[in-house]
């Protein structure tokens, strides 16, 4: 077989951990994916196993070394991860200390009603809205109520880190143990124009940077992983979304992406400088030791957990094949605003219920999947709205993410954006994105083209302009309607 220079790509997210090697032309060599679990010991909280999360990414790792020829070589890692988890360990032995709390896990939201006057402060500062979505209120919450967590910390021990940290770490035995930007971030913690942790945000949440790791760019020396009897450079770690818009070729102003996994994000690239919009994210792009941008991001929380609540809780659906089919057996209309784990951009709203409005005798299950499909829709359509209203429309966006797959709800997506959808063959855009970084940093020509899969298929809204704004208006109609609701009444 010909000796073959390859890049490894490791992408842990809520759902499974994946290890992928491309060749230099972007193409996939092998793949390897293994499941992750999402604990849920009380309502409101989702955590995961942290030695799992890394266990689960390494035997993928090693499942694709092992497919390896004796002269092929692996000229650099690059690593995405999910972005907002949180993992208490020790710094010493990175033994984790506690359950890591998942992005979705909203258990610290009474300490971020605390922070409803700082709102504006912390939205400056760090790009972010105070939500329990993010690290730092969930790192307050395990100081004062576990006991191993707080032990650690008076011991001056703990470490409070991203996901990517404590991989990193893992993957390189203690060699690095920082964070980049993309997750750094996402703590509620980094200042946003320094791209350092903020004595004001850590003293408004109480915390000290003593409990966190160092911050260093996205792409450049994360040390060396050495498996399988091989040894390569670890060159790059990010958030996941950002290595989606990476390796969906969306790095330069006015580019646009919209990735659905467990959540679906919209960003738009912003240039070098940050941009603000009301109820929108500022995020940080992935950087290097020359480059810096931004994005506008819009997060709805809960998309393919949508999905895997109609299937488990619901029985409404067997597997991913049966959205299209709901769309083509669906014959009457419902609105439903998926809302499990609370409402994201640009409403941040986590008392809001999941609701349905529409059923009569004649409602069908393949009707509440479509609503389900076409509500998230309408979720990242009101992110596009408050893009637009800040002077930054979407006129064309690249879609990603197995959701992406259903031509019927991208038909709809398009059509309730008023632009046009691209979708790329190849669907492992966070890993393709660690790739690309990775490349780069080993300084391999023209990387950016490993991010060049051809376009599969297009897109286009059909409505006019008038259906398309009775659509929002009633869509407007009915969450209001359901926010006021969700605040009035108690199920418990």
């Amino acid at each position: 077989m010909k000796a073959r220079d390859l890049i490894v790509a490791l992408d842990q997210g809520s759902s499974s951990s994946r290890a992928v090697l491309f060749d230099l032309r972007g193409r996939v060599v092998a793949r390897a994916r293994r499941p992750v679990k999402t604990y849920r010991p009380k309502p409101g909280w989702a955590e995961h196993d942290a030695a799992e999360l890394a266990g689960t990414l390494e035997a993928s790792l090693d499942a694709v070394l092992a497919g390896l020829g004796p002269k092929d070589r692996v000229l650099a890692a690059g690593l995405a991860v999910q972005r907002s988890t949180v993992v208490f360990c020790d710094r010493a032995t990175l033994k984790p200390a506690a359950p890591a709390p998942s992005w979705m896990d909203g258990r610290a939201v009474d300490f971020v009603d605390g922070l409803r006057d700082r709102r504006d402060e912390v939205h400056r500062l760090s790009g972010l809205y105070a939500a329990p979505y993010y690290s730092a209120p969930k790192i307050r919450w395990f100081l004062e109520r576990d006991a191993k967590v707080r032990a650690l910390a008076d011991a001056g021990r703990l470490l409070c880190a991203p996901v990517s940290t404590f991989i990193a770490a893992r993957l390189t035995r203690g060699e690095v143990v920082s964070a980049d930007p993309t997750c750094a971030q996402r703590t509620l913690l980094m200042n946003l124009d320094t791209l350092a942790w903020d004595p004001g945000l850590l003293s408004l949440l109480g915390l000290s940077a003593d409990l966190l790791p160092s911050i260093r760019p996205s792409s450049g020396d994360w040390g060396v992983i050495e498996r399988k009897g091989r040894r390569f450079p670890l060159l790059a770690a990010v958030g996941d979304q950002q290595a989606a818009a990476v390796g969906l070729g969306a790095s330069s102003a006015g580019e646009a992406v919209v990735n659905y996994g467990t959540g679906a994000f919209l960003l738009r690239h912003t240039g070098p400088r940050p941009a603000r919009a009301p109820g929108l994210l500022t995020s940080v792009a992935a950087t290097s030791s020359a480059l810096r941008g931004y994005y506008l991001e819009g997060t709805v929380h809960a998309a393919g957990t949508s999905f895997e609540w109609l299937k488990d809780n619901l029985g409404l659906m067997k597997d991913a094949k049966d959205l299209g089919a709901a769309f083509k057996r669906s014959k009457r209309r419902v609105l439903a605003l998926p809302a499990l784990g609370g409402l994201g951009a640009p409403r941040w709203d986590y008392e809001a219920k999941t609701a349905f409005f529409g059923l009569d005798a004649r409602t069908t299950g393949h009707d509440l999947v479509r609503a389900v499909a076409e509500g998230l829709c309408m979720l990242v359509a009101d992110a596009a709205a408050a893009m637009a209203a800040a002077g930054l429309p979407i006129a064309r966006a690249r879609v990603a993410g197995g959701l992406s797959r259903c031509d019927a709800m991208m038909s709809f997506q398009a059509d309730v954006l008023g632009a046009v959808l691209q979708r790329r063959k190849e669907v492992e855009a966070s890993a393709l994105g660690a790739a690309v970084l990775a490349a780069k940093a080993a300084g391999v020509p023209d990387a950016d083209a490993l991010a060049g899969a051809r376009v599969e298929r297009t897109f286009s809204a059909k409505s006019d302009e008038a259906l398309r704004a009775r659509r929002r208006r009633e869509w407007t109609a009915f969450v209001d309607s359901t926010l006021r609701l969700s605040r009035g009444i108690s199920l418990d």
